[in-house]
């Protein structure tokens, strides 16, 4: 479906009497050089699709891409145009859990199509800014191009920063007093981590040649906002591999924590059965029932015997308590 289509003539929004469907009439609109249309497409069909394809001569192998989503983040160039692809994410606190999506830009000297899937990163809001920001608007595609990157980059520092608080709740509860399995929760945000990773990596090669001009079609003057999108896309990458670093640290502890609590543990057992043990001996040899057994006829020789019990028993309890068994 289309969520919107504009003309823009010099950084300004044009009001036009055109249907925003009829793509043909708005590439008619396009008159001075630095008039160009946006249009906005969120999960259209492959007909939805190709009738924009027609009007602006996408190239076939770019629109597969576009309908069937699912695509690593890219750059690539047919004939004059770009094909960008950026992965979009946005976090599921609850279920510590990374929503992913995806938004295609095929850019050329007088257009942008954006076509978005998933329900991460509206682009309304990114037009909305741009609509308002005429002097950086005047820069044609390349301030949509720019403005979008911007748009999921900043989304991306927002899900690492919530990966990040529940990092910090893992490794509180890994070293807190409380007998805690946090293996689980662990494997979670590092699956999580590498569903960030997939975004964030491939993407830094395109806004690194962004920021420095190497790209045709991308004026020269969007560098500055460029390089400013690629220094945050780099503190989310090196926060990315510090998260799953300690998270790596973290299982690791873990792991060390359960093998000293079930050593503990085993202590414990053992103590507890020797504590038992030794009064069944005895026990078990006054219940023999011999008839020439030493004190068998004694008359103080069953309070010996539970005297003996619980002496012993009571020596092993504070050698155990002494030892740190107990």
């Amino acid at each position: 479906m289309i969520v919107d289509s504009a003309v823009y003539r010099d950084g300004c929004r044009q009001e036009l009497d055109v249907e925003p469907h009829d793509y043909a009439a708005l590439r008619s609109e396009v008159e001075g050089a630095h008039d160009f249309v946006w249009i906005g497409l969120h999960e259209p069909t492959a007909e939805e699709l190709s009738h924009v394809a027609g009007a602006f001569d996408l190239h076939p192998l770019a629109v597969e891409d576009a309908v069937k989503a699912h695509q690593r983040p890219k750059l690539e160039r047919y004939g004059d145009g770009l094909f960008l692809v950026l992965k979009t994410l946005w976090y599921v606190d609850a279920d510590d859990a990374v929503e992913t999506g995806e938004i295609s830009l095929f850019v050329g000297a007088h257009f942008v199509v954006t076509v978005r899937h998933g329900d991460g990163s509206g682009l309304q809001s990114a037009r909305t800014y741009l609509e308002g920001e005429e002097q950086v608007l005047t820069h044609g595609p390349s301030a949509v191009v720019y403005a979008v990157c911007d748009q999921v980059v900043d989304d991306y520092v927002a899900v690492v920063d919530a990966l990040q608080v529940d990092v910090d709740e893992v490794e509180s509860s890994v070293f807190s007093p409380a007998r805690t399995d946090d293996s689980n929760r662990i494997y979670v945000l590092k699956r999580e981590i590498s569903e960030v990773r997939r975004a964030v990596l491939p993407l830094r090669e395109p806004m690194r040649r962004f920021s420095v001009g190497e790209v045709p079609g991308i004026r020269q003057e969007a560098s500055p906002f460029f390089r400013d999108v690629s220094d945050h896309l780099a503190q989310a990458a090196d926060a990315v591999d510090g998260l799953d670093s300690l998270l790596s640290t973290a299982f690791d502890a873990s792991l060390a924590r359960i093998s000293v609590q079930q050593n503990d543990d085993m202590r414990k057992i053992s103590a507890g059965a020797a504590l038992v043990v030794v009064p069944t001996l005895i026990a078990g040899i006054y219940g023999m029932n011999f008839d020439h057994m030493p004190e068998l006829h004694w008359t103080y020789g069953y309070a010996y015997a539970l005297a003996l019990m619980f002496g012993i028993a009571g020596v092993l309890w504070w050698f155990f308590k002494r030892s740190g068994w107990l």
